[in-house]
C-alpha cells in the first residue's frame, strides 16, 4: 500500500511538473505573439510623439519669425500639405493658444493647390516631390515654408526638419526666409544648422 501511495505521489508530482511546463510554454508562446504587437505600438507612440514635438516647434516659430504688417491681422493660419498626423497634432497643440493674440487656424492643402494662403506652410515628406511647385506658387509671399526631407532647404524651403543621430535638428536657409519678406530672430538661427 505504501508503494502504491508513493507511486501516486510520484505520478501527481510528475503531472504537476508537466502542467507547469505546459503553462510556461503557453506563456512564452503568448509572449512571442504579443511582443511584435507591443513593439509596433511603441513605435507608433514614438512616431506620434515625434509629431507632437514638431507641432510644438512649429508653434514656437511664431515667436521667432517676424511677418510683415499686412500679415499681422486676422487668424494666424498654419497650412499642412499632405496626409500626416502632424495636422491633428497642430490642431490639438494650438487649440488654446494664440500667436500675438490671434487665434490659430490649421488648414489642409493638397500638393496641387492653386494657392496657399497661410503664414506657415508645412510640407510632409510624402509630398516632397511637390516642393518645387509649392516654392514657385508661394514665391514672393510672406509664407514660412517648412519641410522634413533631406536637402529641401537648398531647394526653396525656409526651415527643414532633419534627423541626425536620432536627434531632430533644423536646417535654416536665411536667404530663403529673407526672400519671403520675413525676419528671423538670432535665437532661432543659433538653434539651427545654417544652409545656403
Amino acid at each position: 500500500m505504501n508503494r502504491f501511495i508513493t507511486s501516486l505521489d510520484k505520478s501527481n508530482a510528475l503531472l504537476q511538473c508537466q502542467n507547469k511546463i505546459k503553462r510556461a510554454i503557453k506563456w512564452r508562446c503568448k509572449a512571442i505573439l504579443i511582443l511584435p504587437v507591443l513593439l509596433f505600438s511603441l513605435f507608433q507612440v514614438w512616431g506620434q510623439n515625434a509629431y507632437a514635438v514638431q507641432a510644438n516647434i512649429i508653434y514656437r516659430f511664431t515667436k521667432y519669425i517676424n511677418w510683415p504688417d499686412e500679415k499681422k491681422t486676422g487668424d494666424f493660419v498654419i497650412g499642412v500639405v499632405g496626409d500626416t498626423p502632424l495636422y491633428e497634432e497642430l490642431k490639438i497643440f494650438t487649440s488654446n493658444k494664440t500667436a500675438a493674440g490671434r487665434p490659430f487656424v490649421i488648414k489642409k492643402f493638397s500638393g496641387s493647390a492653386s494657392a496657399y494662403n497661410c503664414h506657415i506652410l508645412f510640407v510632409c515628406e510624402d509630398e516632397s516631390a511637390s516642393v518645387k511647385r509649392i516654392v514657385a506658387k508661394t514665391a514672393g509671399t510672406p509664407t514660412l515654408l517648412v519641410t522634413e526631407s533631406e536637402g529641401l532647404s537648398r531647394k526653396g524651403s525656409c526651415i527643414n526638419f532633419i534627423v541626425i543621430n536620432d536627434h531632430l535638428k533644423l536646417e535654416i536657409n536665411k536667404t530663403n526666409i529673407e526672400n519671403r519678406s520675413l525676419g528671423i530672430a538670432s535665437e532661432l538661427l543659433n538653434l539651427g544648422i545654417i544652409v545656403k
